[in-house]
C-alpha cells in the first residue's frame, strides 16, 4: 500500500525509477532525492535528454542496432566486408565486439535469446528478418556471438536448424569457447573476445 506521508509527485517518480534495471524501491528513492538536490536547469536537461532519446533514436533497418540514422554508420560503411554476418543478442553486445576493432564485417541484432522453455516462442526474436538478410545472397558466413549461457545454446541450436534448412551453403560458426560458461558477450574483456572470434568453431 502506498505511503501517504510521501508526496504523490515524489511517489510517482520513485515508482517509475523502480522499474529500471538495477533499481528497487530504496535505490529509486535515493535517486529521486538526489534529483531534488539538482539545480532546476540540470533536471530540465535530464528530462529533455529522455524525450530526445525516444524522438531521435531509431532501429537500423539492416542490423537493428540503435542509431540516429538509417542505415547506421556501421552498416553504411563501404569499407566493411559483406560476406560475414555476426549475430548478437542485443545492441550492447554489438558495441562491445566492435569496440575491439578486430572484426570488420556486418552485424545483426537478434533482439534477445530463447530460454529452454521458450523453443516455441521463436517469434520473439528476429529469425525471419535474419533469414531475409541471408536471402540477399551476400553473406557466406554466419557467426553466432550469443555467449555461453543455456539460453545462448538454445538460441544457437534453433538458428542453426533454421539457417541450414533455408540456406545450407552458408557456413555457420560460433565464438570459440574461451568465453566462460554462464558469461555474456557484453561483459567480456577485449582479448577474450578477440581470441574467441579468431578461433571460432564450425557448427555442423
Amino acid at each position: 500500500m502506498a505511503d501517504e506521508r510521501i508526496p504523490e509527485v515524489l511517489a510517482s517518480l520513485v515508482n517509475q525509477l523502480a522499474q529500471l534495471p538495477g533499481f528497487g524501491p530504496k535505490s529509486a528513492m535515493r535517486a529521486a532525492m538526489k534529483l531534488l538536490e539538482w539545480p532546476r536547469e540540470k533536471t530540465e536537461q535530464l528530462g529533455k535528454s529522455i524525450v530526445e532519446l525516444r524522438e531521435r533514436l531509431t532501429l537500423c533497418s539492416r542490423c537493428f542496432g540503435l542509431s540516429e540514422q538509417d542505415p547506421c554508420r556501421i552498416c553504411a560503411d563501404p569499407a566493411r566486408g559483406r560476406e560475414s554476418l555476426c549475430v548478437v543478442p542485443e545492441w550492447d553486445s554489438m558495441l562491445t565486439l566492435d569496440r575491439g576493432a578486430f572484426y570488420h564485417g556486418q552485424y545483426f541484432v537478434l533482439g534477445g535469446l530463447l530460454g529452454p522453455l521458450e523453443k516455441n516462442d521463436t517469434a520473439r526474436i528476429r529469425t525471419e528478418r535474419l533469414l531475409a538478410r541471408l536471402g540477399e545472397g551476400e553473406v557466406t558466413e554466419l557467426i553466432l556471438a550469443l555467449g555461453a549461457t543455456t539460453d545462448a545454446e538454445t538460441t544457437g541450436a534453433w538458428l542453426v536448424q533454421s539457417v541450414k534448412q533455408h540456406y545450407p551453403n552458408v557456413r555457420i560458426t560460433r565464438l570459440a569457447q574461451g568465453i566462460p560458461l554462464g558469461a555474456e558477450v557484453k561483459y567480456m574483456d577485449q582479448e577474450t573476445l578477440r581470441q574467441s572470434l579468431r578461433y571460432r568453431q564450425e557448427l555442423s
